[in-house]
């Protein structure tokens, strides 16, 4: 069996059965075409029912020269995940990936933003420019709901329920959430959608879509990244900052003042809430104030 033909197979079991995103079985996709790109290098016939353990490790010893423990610990988890599901449908009786021991790696932590650094990057926006008031409604909205970037993009004009309170979100495997939205959240995308998404020509598969370019079709993710970038420059902020960056600090300043790690867990999407639990990792000097200002031996 020809490796082309079983990778296809494979990714279709990965969005129909597991229900992963799309950006989740393009990482799969992309993994699996390093180890099918190496054996063509190395004239090495091996198919995905005959390879083994120390062509693996082969792979593994040459990727290991461009690429961090990290990266090689998520390329050694992907192809355990493809020979489990070769074994699944009986293609394979061994999983030749059993012995192989992924590099240690510590967690990392999430970057995080102050309040006033946020502050800073919006009033960089220059509002006089068409898409000043939309860039302001996004920064808001990452920030003020801790969304993904892909559920940003993909927020419609139909999921916004400001009556309510609420805004309906797609996260990942299409699974749908509502997320509470505040009031000054609200104010900026309400100037946005009725100030200046109104008077553009919008394309038709872009009606609902909240968030439009220039030529009024859907924003992309790069753009998003891209926005941000730019407003940290001119905002001086020398973080590594992107919009995963506004999540991470949504959550970490609810903690920080008190929030239930469970809301938070609900308001971000996590199926468990041990993903949630990173965001634990607030400030020692914050862990010492609380000590000291709630303990009842504190003197």
């Amino acid at each position: 069996m020809k490796w082309e033909h079983i990778l296809k197979d494979y990714l279709t079991y990965l969005k129909l059965e597991r229900g992963l995103s799309i950006n989740s079985i393009n990482s799969y996709e992309l993994d699996l075409l390093k180890l099918i790109n190496f054996l063509k290098v190395k004239s090495i016939l091996a198919t995905p029912l005959t390879i083994d353990q120390e062509t693996l490790q082969l792979f593994l010893y040459e990727i290991a020269k461009e690429l961090n423990s990290r990266s090689r610990a998520r390329i050694i988890s992907g192809l355990k995940s493809f020979f489990n599901y070769l074994i699944f449908e009986d293609y394979r009786k061994d999983n030749p990936t059993d012995l192989i021991e992924a590099p240690k790696i510590g967690r990392k932590l999430p970057e995080t933003i102050s309040v006033e650094e946020i502050d800073q990057m919006i009033a960089a926006i220059d509002l006089s420019k068409a898409e000043g008031e939309r860039n302001r409604a996004i920064i808001e909205t990452l920030y003020g709901c801790g969304l993904r970037v892909s559920e940003l993009t993909n927020l419609k004009i139909s999921d916004l329920y400001f009556d309510e309170g609420f805004i309906k979100v797609t996260g990942k495997g299409d699974k749908q959430r509502f997320v509470p939205i505040s009031d000054y959240n609200i104010k900026y995308i309400t100037i946005y959608k009725d100030q200046v998404r109104c008077h553009q020509e919008i394309k038709p598969e872009a009606s609902d879509t909240l968030f439009l370019n220039r030529r009024g079709a859907q924003l992309t993710r790069a753009m998003i990244f891209t926005i941000i970038r730019q407003l940290a420059e001119k905002a001086n902020i020398r973080k590594k900052i992107s919009p995963h960056t506004f999540r991470h600090s949504f959550a970490t300043h609810l903690l920080e003042n008190g929030a239930d790690l469970r809301a938070i867990q609900q308001m971000l999407g996590h199926e468990s809430i041990t993903t949630t639990e990173i965001y634990m990792h607030v400030d020692r000097t914050y862990l010492r104030e609380v000590l000291e200002t709630y303990h009842p031996k504190k003197t």
